[in-house]
């Protein structure tokens, strides 16, 4: 009898994917990602003092780019990339060569699913934008895609083949995403909710996009995701990730592609600090309030057919 095969498939889009990681501190948190990001290929984005050295786990295949790096490749325009705030990731995204990007912060772990298995939240991002999204019809049953569903009675098949996903956002166990508002009201508030879904989010709705989880297309919609500028001698923080948010949604709805979000959860480790954070957005609370409205009814001409044209 033969022995059954021992070999591990190999990891999804092994050579089209980077990893893009803004930190300002050594990355010992890699180690408990080792058996789901070793395989694939880092970029690692130091934000603050570039003179302080980034320790990073042996046996990563990665590439390191601090503020000096930025100056040197980017020269005059170097401006347009954050200064101490996490929006720096974003010169990853434009150094990348790689088809897919994944973005992670360094303060995100492995969850665990119900059962107590860990979640390889990549693998899942993968499958979210490797999968078709439905953003012109609801289906009731959410991801109509995933094993165990399909498309429910009335949905018209005529709709059912979907649409490229461009952008795949993944939650968070443990600490919310929460504005400072709400950390303040809610300080020992904790996700705790593991909900086993994902959906497409319609088309011509808005969602606030969190970058600490989040898988997208880089071909397809790579110019839009621009991480607004934040953080040194600006006057909004934390709100980059949003900006990059709306942009996204509002071409892939005009493009015609799709947005996913629920699965995969990460575990968020550390809360920041409520008082910072609305020093940081307090400006951003008004600012949104005048933006969104905008971006709900912005309207881009037929001749753009790209990210870039779009984004030009």
């Amino acid at each position: 009898m033969a022995e059954p095969s021992t070999i591990s498939p190999a990891p999804l889009l092994k050579d089209e994917l980077d990893i893009v990681i803004p930190t300002i501190r050594n990355l010992d948190f890699l180690e408990m990602w080792r058996p789901f990001f070793q395989p694939y290929h880092l970029i690692i984005v130091q934000d603050g003092d570039p003179s302080k050295t980034i320790k990073v786990p042996e046996g990563f295949d990665y590439e390191l780019y601090n503020r000096n790096d930025i100056n040197r490749i980017l020269g005059p325009k170097s401006s347009c990339i954050s200064f101490k705030d996490s929006a720096c990731r974003c010169f990853g995204y434009m150094v990348s060569k790689k088809k897919y990007i994944y973005t992670i912060d360094d303060d995100c772990f492995v969850a665990k699913d119900p059962s107590g298995k860990d979640i390889n939240a990549l693998e899942q991002h993968i499958k979210n934008l490797l999968c078709p999204s439905t953003p012109f019809f609801f289906n009731t049953l959410y991801d109509p895609y995933r094993a165990g569903a399909d498309f429910v009675r009335g949905y018209p098949f005529s709709l059912r083949e979907g649409v490229p996903t461009a952008v795949s956002h993944g939650l968070w166990l443990n600490i919310p995403d929460y504005d400072a508002p709400t950390q303040l009201v809610k300080p020992l508030e904790r996700n705790t909710r593991y909900v086993d879904a994902i959906m497409t989010i319609p088309k011509g709705t808005l969602f606030p996009m969190c970058g600490m989880n989040l898988a997208f297309n880089r071909e397809l919609i790579g110019p839009a995701m621009y991480f607004g500028l934040m953080g040194d001698g600006q006057p909004i923080g934390r709100y980059d990730d949003m900006w990059a948010g709306w942009c996204t949604k509002v071409i892939c709805d005009h493009l015609g592609l799709g947005v996913k979000t629920g699965l995969p959860y990460i575990w968020h480790s550390k809360a920041s600090n409520p008082f910072v954070n609305l020093r940081k957005e307090y400006k951003g609370i008004y600012w949104q309030e005048e933006l969104i409205p905008f971006f709900q009814s912005v309207t881009l001409p037929k001749d753009c057919t790209s990210a870039c044209s779009v984004s030009s």
